[in-house]
């Protein structure tokens, strides 16, 4: 496997696409995103096992949400067969990547207490507290950067090229490390959106419509539908970011109704 090295916009230019990719199609990305997210949060509430199951899924559930997007991007309707696509072929390396991630997320968990004490809930109780543990923060992100880096293209690696939990692993990492300028201003992006998106809405409510519950229903609609907004471009610039560093293979028209979408739903720029 050969992973480009791309300049540092290309960062801001994942978000461009993961953008326009929604802009085509709004409503298949924006419920596959609703799925996605309702599915993790439904196993991390089934008490003691929700956690580890989440974790040995993620890679499985993360090579379906690549799939719908490639399908997507190549004009191709979102089908049973397209969604599973080689799942049931990488479904052990798949499954080896799933306890990889959860032993190396135990691994961080165990490391990060007995580094940083302090980022104990209990303890953060105020915003004075806040403030001073807000370094601590930083050095918890270091911590866990290479985790992320690891398996932010293990799961594809696997699914389309059928690379060993180990190697995709590794080329994941690799690609990643070659990349980190884009990297940081993709995290830089996000972040930036994310926090425009959670504060703007509350100082309009609180100019509008100061101490009243309008006013928090006002906040709470405007949040909704810019995360509506945010979450399908976030989701999606996982497959952005791995079809510009990699090639993402085309997928294999296994249906027996195997039209071109743009058939249907015209190719919009």
């Amino acid at each position: 496997m050969i992973a480009k090295q791309l300049p540092a916009r290309h960062g801001l230019l994942w978000v461009l696409a993961a953008w326009q990719l929604l802009r085509r199609y709004p409503r298949q990305l924006t419920s596959m995103t609703l799925a996605y997210f309702s599915l993790l949060l439904v196993m991390n509430l089934i008490p003691y096992i929700g956690p580890v199951l989440l974790s040995l899924a993620l890679p499985s559930l993360n090579a379906m949400v690549g799939n719908a997007c490639r399908a997507l991007d190549n004009n191709q309707a979102v089908t049973q067969a397209r969604l599973a696509g080689s799942l049931a072929e990488q479904r052990v390396p798949l499954f080896r990547l799933g306890w990889l991630y959860l032993t190396s997320s135990l691994l961080m968990l165990i490391i990060s207490s007995l580094l940083l004490p302090n980022l104990s809930p209990e303890k953060v109780d105020n915003a004075t507290r806040v403030a001073e543990v807000l370094p601590q923060y930083g050095v918890l992100l270091l911590l866990v950067s290479p985790l992320m880096m690891a398996f932010w293209f293990a799961p594809l690696l696997t699914a389309w090229h059928g690379l060993p939990a180990m190697k995709s692993i590794f080329f994941s990492f690799v690609a990643s490390w070659r990349n980190w300028r884009a990297f940081t201003i993709y995290a830089l992006v996000v972040t930036l959106v994310s926090f425009i998106a959670m504060i703007i809405p509350t100082i309009i409510g609180s100019l509008l419509l100061p101490s009243s519950v309008g006013a928090f229903a006002v906040v709470v609609l405007v949040m909704m539908i810019l995360l509506l907004l945010i979450g399908p471009v976030v989701v999606t610039s996982m497959y952005i970011s791995y079809r510009d560093v990699f090639e993402a293979p085309l997928a294999q028209d296994t249906s027996s109704s195997g039209e071109n979408y743009n058939s249907e739903h015209g190719r919009t720029s």
